[in-house]
C-alpha cells in the first residue's frame, strides 16, 4: 500500500473512464479518456478496428482475416451499464462502460457479441413473447497469496483472506453488479462469486464486470486472479454457469411447470431440448480454449456430455432446486444452469449462442430431452444411444469441426465472423502446441 503523501497526489489526478468491448478472446479491452469529457464520448463513441476481433487471447492477430489493416469502427457505450468503483485505496477510480461496436454511421457491426446478443434477445422475445432472466456465476483462483492451507468451504478459507474478500463485494456493489456470496471453494485458493439475477443483456454485462473488479481488486495485493478454466493439470477447475429462466409480457416466470417432467413448462423443454441438440457445436464458443478441455471431462462435476439433468451437477443443462420453505414461490427461484462454459468465453456471445439453440427447439417444437439423473458416463453405450448422449468435444479443434459440421448454428452468422473466429481459434491452437499441460495452465492462468 502507498503512504498518505502519495494517496493524496493520486486525488489529484484526472480520472479516466473506459469504454469496454469482451471480444471473441473472452478479454475486456478498449480506450480511455478523461471522465469530465464522457457526455462527448457518449455521442461519438471512440475508435475500433475490425482486425482487433482477431486477436488470439496472446496477443497476436491471427492472419488471414477478413479485415487485415483496412477498415474503421466506433465503440458506443450503454450508458446503463456503468461500473464506478472508488472505494479501491491507493488508486484512482475503475470507470468503464460496456459497448457495442458499430460502423461510423452507429449501426451495429455484423461482427459485435454484445449486439448479437440483443438481436438474440429481440427475435426471442418477438418468437415466444418471453422475456429472458440470467445470472453469470463465476469460480475463480487467486495465485500468489501464499495463505497458510485451509478446509475448503470452511470459514477459514474465507477469513483468511482479509480483508479481500469485503473490498472485493464493496467493490461489485459500487460497480452496480449486485453480488449476492464470496465463498471459498473446493479447489486450492479458489472462490466464487455469485450474483443477483437480471435481464440477459445486464447479467452478461455484469458477467464481464465481475471479472474486472475482481482482478483490479487482487493486484491491489500482488495477486493475479484467475478465471483459467484450469491453473494446474492436476487441480480443480474454474467454470461459468450461465442461469437462465423466462417471464412472460407481465414479468411473471414462465419456464416452471409443475405438472411436467422436471417441472420444465412446455417452452422451457423445447429450449433445453434445442440446447441439448446443439450442445456439442455450441462448446466451441462457450468453451472456446485449448485448456477448456483439460476441464470438459467426466466425473469433475463440469459437463462432458449432451444432458439434461435435475439437480446433477454432471450434467451439462442442469434444472437448479428451488426451496420449498414456507412462503418461497418456487416458480419465481425456478432456472436452468448451462455448464459447459468458462472464463475464456465471452459472456455475450456464450448466452447468445446457448439462447439461440433454445429457440430452434421452440421453433421446431421438440420434446423435453430424457432427465438424466445419474453420472451420464456410468451408462452403457447402448444406453446412451437410446437416451440421446453424446460426448461433447474432446478438443478444441475437434470443438471446431463440430461446429463447422453444424449448419444450423453457423448459420447464425455472418461469413466475417466465422472466418475470423475459426482463423483466429486455429491461431490460438497453433501458439500452444507442444505445451506441456503445466505450461498449458500457467499460459491461460496469466491472461484470465
Amino acid at each position: 500500500m502507498n503512504d498518505s503523501s502519495n494517496g493524496r497526489a493520486r486525488g489529484a489526478l484526472t480520472e479516466l473512464a473506459t469504454f469496454v468491448t469482451t471480444d471473441i478472446a473472452g478479454v475486456t479491452r478498449g480506450r480511455s479518456f478523461a471522465a469530465q469529457d464522457i457526455e462527448d464520448y457518449f455521442r461519438k463513441g471512440v475508435g475500433w478496428v475490425p482486425a482487433n476481433l482477431a486477436l488470439t487471447p496472446f496477443d497476436v492477430i491471427a492472419d488471414p482475416n477478413p479485415w487485415g489493416s483496412a477498415g474503421d469502427l466506433r465503440l458506443m457505450a450503454d450508458p446503463a451499464s456503468k461500473a464506478r468503483v472508488t472505494c479501491l485505496p491507493d488508486v484512482t477510480p475503475l470507470h468503464f462502460y460496456h459497448c457495442d461496436i458499430t460502423d461510423l454511421k452507429g449501426e451495429p457491426w455484423e461482427c459485435c457479441v454484445r449486439s448479437f446478443l440483443k438481436a438474440t434477445l429481440a427475435d426471442f422475445k418477438t418468437e415466444t413473447g418471453l422475456g429472458v432472466v440470467g445470472a453469470v456465476e463465476q469460480e475463480f483462483q487467486v495465485l500468489g497469496a501464499d495463505w497458510p492451507a485451509a478446509p475448503s468451504f470452511g470459514l477459514r478459507a474465507q477469513r483468511r483472506t482479509e480483508p479481500f474478500g469485503p473490498l472485493l463485494m464493496t467493490a461489485l456493489k459500487e460497480a452496480g453488479a449486485e453480488p449476492e456470496m464470496f465463498l471459498p471453494e473446493y479447489g486450492k485458493d479458489q472462490f466464487e462469486i455469485t450474483c443477483r439475477p437480471a435481464p440477459a443483456l445486464v447479467a452478461a454485462d455484469r458477467g464481464a464486470t465481475i471479472r474486472a473488479v475482481t482482478k483490479e481488486v487482487a493486484a491491489l495485493f500482488g495477486w493475479n486472479a484467475s478465471f483459467a478454466p484450469k491453473t494446474d493439470p492436476d487441480g480443480v477447475g474454474n467454470g461459468v454457469h450461465l442461469h437462465i429462466s423466462f417471464t412472460d409480457a407481465d414479468g411473471h416466470p414462465a419456464t416452471f411447470d409443475a405438472s411436467r417432467p422436471g417441472r420444465l413448462s412446455a417452452i422451457a423443454g423445447s429450449f433445453a431440448a434445442g440446447v441439448i441438440r446443439h450442445l456439442p457445436a455450441l462448446v466451441a464458443f462457450t468453451a472456446p480454449s485449448v485448456l477448456s478441455y483439460m476441464r470438459l471431462v467426466p466425473h469433475h462435476w463440469s459437463a462432458a456430455y449432451t444432458c439434461l439433468g435435475e439437480k446433477n451437477r454432471e450434467a451439462t443443462l442442469r434444472i437448479c432446486p428451488t426451496l420449498d420453505l414456507p412462503g418461497s414461490d418456487p416458480a419465481r427461484q425456478f432456472n436452468m444452469e448451462y455448464r459447459a462454459a468458462d472464463a475464456c468465453a465471452s459472456p455475450h456471445l456464450s448466452l447468445a449462442v446457448v439462447l439461440r439453440a433454445g429457440l430452434e427447439g421452440i421453433r421446431a417444437g421438440l420434446e423435453p430431452p430424457p432427465l438424466i439423473n445419474a453420472d451420464p458416463s456410468d451408462f452403457s453405450p447402448e444406453e446412451q444411444e437410446k437416451l440421446g448422449i453424446r460426448r461433447l468435444p474432446a478438443s478444441l479443434a475437434e470443438a471446431l469441426d463440430t461446429l463447422a459440421a453444424d449448419p444450423v448454428v453457423t448459420g447464425w452468422f455472418t461469413k466475417d465472423f466465422l472466418d475470423c473466429y475459426f482463423a483466429m481459434k486455429r491461431k490460438e491452437i497453433e501458439i500452444v502446441d507442444g505445451l506441456s499441460p503445466e505450461g498449458l495452465c500457467s499460459r491461460y492462468a496469466t491472461v484470465y
